[in-house]
Formats: C-alpha cells, sequence, structure tokens
C-alpha cells in the first residue's frame, strides 16, 4: 500500500527546456497541419487504432492492428482475448474523449465518468433486499405473491437495462461508465487496500499544482506522477489520455488527440524507468516529440496515398462506390472484404472489384480472411 505521497519538487529546468520546446513546436506543427487536412477524420481514426495497440505493447502485451479492427467492426475471426477486448477499451475511451468537448475528460462529470465513478446513485425504484423482507415478513398469504411479482419484475427491467446498456456499446453509442464500487470489487482481481480514490485526489492535486507551468512540461510531470502513484489497478492507460485530453485543451494538439503511447513505444524502457527523475522527465518528453513526428509522417503518407487513389476516380461515374472505399481505406489500418460490403452495401464479388480498382494491397499473405491496405 502507498504511503508517500508525490511531490512535485524543483524540477532541473535548464536541462528540460529545450527538449519540452522541442516536442512544443513538433506538436503543433503536426496540430496545424490536421486542421487544414483533407484527410483528417482518417488520421485521427487511424491514430487511435495505432495508440490502442500501443498502450497494450507498453504492458508487455501483443494485439494486432488486424485483430482489433475487426473486432471494433464486430467481424472477428477468432475468438477475442482478454488483451484484445482492453485495447478495445483504450480504443473506445479515445474516442469518448476526443468526441467530447476540449474540457471535458479534466472537468469533474469527466474525470469522475473516465475513472468509473460516475452515476454512483442506484436507479430510482430500487429497493434494498433487507428492506423488502422485512416489510413483508407480516402481510397476508395473499400478499405474497404481488411482492414475489415486483421482485420478478425488478430482476427483469435490471436484465433489460444491460442489454441495452450492452446494445448501446456495441453500436459506438457514447454510454456512461459505471461506478466503481470498491466495497463490491472481488479481492482476486483487486487489493481491497489499493485506496484509488486517494491517488486520483493526489494526481488530481499534482494537475492543479502544475498549473502555470509550460503546456509540454506539465504534461511530462504528470505522465510521470501518474506512473510514481500507481493510480489505478487495471487501467494504467488512462493516465496518458488524460495528459492528450490537457494537451487538446491547452490547444497544443486541438484538432487531434496525441498518441503518447506511441511515442513512448520508441523511448527504451530504462529510460522510462530510470531511476533519476529528470531522466525520466527527458524520456517522457521525448515520447511526446516522437508520437508528433510519428504523426507528420503518417498524415503525410495518408495524403499522399488519397492524391494517388483519387487519380483513379477519374472519369467515374456519379454512382461509383469507389470514392466510398477510399474514405473507408484511409479511416482505418486496414480493410475486409465484409467491412466493404457493410459500409458500401456491395456482394463480396463487388468488394473484390472494388479493391482491384482502386489498387489496394493485401496485408495478411493470407488465402483466407485476407484484409487489404495502402501502404
Amino acid at each position: 500500500m502507498k504511503t508517500m505521497a508525490y511531490t512535485l519538487g524543483k524540477l532541473p529546468l535548464e536541462t528540460l527546456i529545450g527538449p519540452v520546446a522541442r516536442a512544443t513546436a513538433a506538436l503543433v506543427r503536426l496540430d496545424e497541419r490536421v486542421a487544414r487536412s483533407p484527410v483528417r477524420d482518417g488520421f485521427v481514426e487511424r491514430q487511435h487504432f495505432a495508440d490502442a495497440a500501443a498502450a497494450l505493447w507498453l504492458e508487455g502485451e501483443l494485439v494486432h492492428l488486424e485483430d482489433l479492427v475487426l473486432h471494433d467492426a464486430h467481424m472477428d475471426i477468432r475468438t477475442p482475448t482478454h488483451e484484445l477486448t482492453r485495447a478495445h477499451a483504450v480504443l473506445r475511451t479515445r474516442r469518448r474523449i476526443f468526441a467530447q468537448k476540449p474540457d471535458w475528460a479534466l472537468s469533474r462529470d469527466g474525470f469522475l465518468a473516465l475513472t468509473g465513478r460516475g452515476g454512483a446513485m442506484p436507479a430510482a425504484g430500487q429497493k434494498s433486499r433487507d428492506g423488502e423482507g422485512a416489510g413483508t415478513a407480516s402481510v397476508e398469504a395473499d400478499d405474497r405473491d404481488d411482492a414475489e411479482a415486483d421482485l420478478l419484475a425488478e430482476e427483469f427491467a435490471e436484465i433489460d437495462a444491460v442489454l441495452a446498456r450492452s446494445s448501446k456499446l456495441l453500436s459506438g453509442a457514447d454510454v456512461p461508465a459505471k461506478a466503481a464500487r470498491p466495497d463490491v470489487r472481488p479481492d482476486l482481481i483487486y487489493d481491497l487496500d489499493w485506496n484509488e480514490e486517494e491517488r486520483l485526489a493526489e494526481w488530481h492535486a499534482v494537475l492543479a499544482e502544475t498549473r502555470g507551468q509550460p503546456v509540454v512540461l506539465r504534461a511530462a510531470v504528470l505522465l510521470e506522477a501518474w506512473s510514481d502513484i500507481e493510480v489505478l489497478q487495471h487501467a494504467t492507460w488512462l493516465g496518458p489520455l488524460l495528459v492528450a485530453a490537457l494537451l487538446r485543451q491547452e490547444g497544443l494538439a486541438a484538432n487531434h488527440l496525441a498518441c503518447i503511447h506511441l511515442g513512448a513505444k520508441n523511448i527504451p524502457r530504462e529510460r522510462r524507468r530510470a531511476r533519476n527523475r529528470g531522466d525520466r522527465l527527458l524520456a517522457l518528453l521525448d515520447a511526446i516529440h516522437d508520437a508528433a513526428v510519428a504523426g507528420l509522417k503518417e498524415h503525410d503518407r495518408l495524403v499522399l496515398a488519397k492524391s494517388q487513389m483519387e487519380r483513379r476516380l477519374r472519369e467515374r461515374r456519379a454512382s461509383s462506390k469507389l470514392p466510398d472505399l477510399v474514405e473507408l481505406v484511409l479511416s482505418r489500418p486496414l480493410v475486409s472484404t465484409g467491412m466493404i460490403q457493410e459500409r458500401l452495401k456491395v456482394t463480396k464479388q463487388g468488394a473484390l472489384n472494388l479493391i482491384g480498382e482502386l489498387g489496394l494491397r493485401e496485408m495478411t499473405g493470407r488465402g483466407r480472411f485476407r484484409a487489404w491496405g495502402i501502404v
């Protein structure tokens, strides 16, 4: 159990200010390019997928982009693994943050929702089972049937609520996270002495204390504090998403959500876990810079691919499905025939014909369950 509070202390600004300026310049350059980009929506979606896979990679788990894309489209070719469902949770959280206003994630409501502490109030009409037993102990036998019917109705209502919530989640709708109640967490999965509320409050105090610092330096400090405090037991990936939301809120990444996990992949673990705090902060600043540089390269690659594919659209009929396929390919790391069939409302052979006309490259090297993308 953590006993020492995180102390901000004095930062080695003489060694940090250079990397801070470099990372800030790269982030601003990427955001300006994305703001006026013809592939903005596709770029943002691709970044969501890449960062979700990188988040699991940093935890030592390998999740293939192909599996993540197919799982997101509800077209899995195999039973989803636990790691895949966790990566999909990262993907959905990134989409949820980006779909909201820039200041939502770090607001009180957003922070509570993202950490699983929103909506703690019980549903209207929900009763205590102990109270029901005490209230019906003295009723007549004829009234017991009515009481049992009420209990059964409540059970069915709970089942309906679960089914409705599941349907919304599968359809990609914005569903508030259920409140995490430490008193009902199984001790085989959760350490009951791990006071997440206290740790969240400690990290939130660092967020308030760093207000006024350069934004990128503040981001690095908050990343280091999240790792040092070990805020959440089973969602360590949420910290970098909150920091990315901060960069968006402050305007450095107003048009995209920074892929901090993706940037951290390029940083050796020895640097990210260095004993010296200054070295860890330098590593995190380099991760933010590398994320922006990787984003610039990906964006330029997508712009070039779009211009090449649009050459094949010349002299096409107005009813042609090729423009829709171009948009789909730009928004996903790869596409399958099933995804094309569902999105473009064509047959399997029609999808294959469109793939051939667009000149997409087969990415899997398999004879079955193939997928295509741009190089």
